[in-house]
């Protein structure tokens, strides 16, 4: 069956030439777009998705969140809209290269300087979305595109804010919450504690994630051994990972690298790094003691989580401990009183002797 979308124009400046990538919810097509001399990316949900309120807002919030941000090494997005049988799409830049997993897959662990390098410039791409109060919750090694840009080798480009949390500030009059506390999204190997626990997440959350990504460039694995999602979520939340040295001693890293990488991915958010840039900063500080331009490996300064109230101790009841000492109270007045009784009844016999 020849696929219907196959040569048709869009928005009457593009028109569609291939399909390069599906999904359970649509496709992403190559498309030329003759005014500007270029191809560009188009994005579709299928019509038959239309009455899923849910996805429909998901793809219009990762084409809003996308829209917003100018990071060139977020994969920019240019047009949102409907096609005539309904479905929604968006036209974003087109992209050549390989994703981070299809390079792992092919080549195994990346050589630690070119992981780094590649994660710093990620690091910048995410550090525009957290301080534009949209957390992206999704990072994964298929969500990070290498390619070449300006002549640049291994340029990231950062996909899919499908899943992005756009935090309140960033909430225009009368938009409705779309996730909930309590409700777990994202992918499990590279989930962080708390999103598995389908808690409140910041940009904290985004670096952890990132952590197990560098984890898996590094090594070619990732830092715990399970067998289905549900396992990792469960190792995320309870078990520390696996160190860089014991997961491949082959591999001489660099120093410092090591403790970097396990910052990222401690289980409490106020011990990781608190910013992308910061985490960005500790991996470039490994380079530059790599390099021998001396400096201090730079490591997480843990903040202290909010001190939990202690509970207030119960309040008794006035009455309840008079009654429980008036017995005993009585008793020690009559012993009083009887010791009285005897020394004045010996003090009177002694008179009257």
């Amino acid at each position: 069956m020849s696929d219907p979308y196959l040569g048709k124009e869009v928005a009457g400046q593009f028109r569609i030439v291939e399909k390069i990538g599906k999904g359970g919810m649509g496709a992403v097509y190559k498309a030329e777009q003759p005014d500007m001399n270029r191809y560009v990316a188009i994005k579709i949900l299928h019509s038959r998705y239309l009455s899923r309120s849910d996805l429909v807002s998901r793809f219009r919030r990762e084409a809003r969140a996308m829209s917003q941000l100018s990071h060139p090494n977020t994969a920019r997005v240019f047009l949102y809209g409907q096609l005539d049988d309904g479905a929604c799409y968006f036209v974003m830049e087109h992209l050549v290269g390989q994703n981070l997993s299809q390079i792992v897959r092919a080549k195994g662990s990346m050589d630690p300087k070119r992981a780094i390098r590649i994660m710093i410039q990620v690091c910048g791409a995410l550090e525009e979305a957290h301080q534009a109060g949209i957390v992206h919750r999704d990072l994964k090694p298929e969500n990070i595109f290498v390619t070449t840009q300006g002549g640049i080798r291994d340029f990231p480009k950062v996909l899919d804010f499908g899943l992005a949390k756009v935090t309140e500030r960033q909430m225009r009059p009368g938009s409705m919450v779309l996730t909930q506390q309590g409700m777990v999204f994202g992918t499990p190997e590279f989930m962080s504690p708390e999103q598995a626990h389908g808690k409140t997440l910041d940009a904290r959350s985004d670096i952890y994630s990132l952590g197990v990504i560098l984890y898996e460039l590094l090594t070619g694995k990732l830092p715990f051994d399970a067998k289905q999602p549900i396992e990792y979520i469960q190792l995320h939340v309870n078990e520390p990972p696996i160190p860089l040295s014991e997961r491949r001693p082959d591999v001489a890293f660099p120093n410092g690298l090591e403790e970097v990488v396990m910052a990222s991915l401690a289980k409490k958010p106020e011990e990781r790094y608190a910013t992308a840039a910061a985490f960005a900063a500790a991996l470039e500080s490994v380079l530059q003691v790599e390099a021998g331009e001396g400096g201090a490996i730079t490591l997480p300064t843990p903040v202290p989580a909010e001190p939990t109230p202690s509970p207030a101790p119960p309040i008794q009841n006035a009455e309840t401990p008079a009654k429980a000492k008036t017995p005993w109270i009585m008793l020690g007045l009559g012993v009083v009183l009887a010791v009285a009784g005897v020394i004045a009844l010996l003090a009177a016999f002694k008179v009257g002797s």
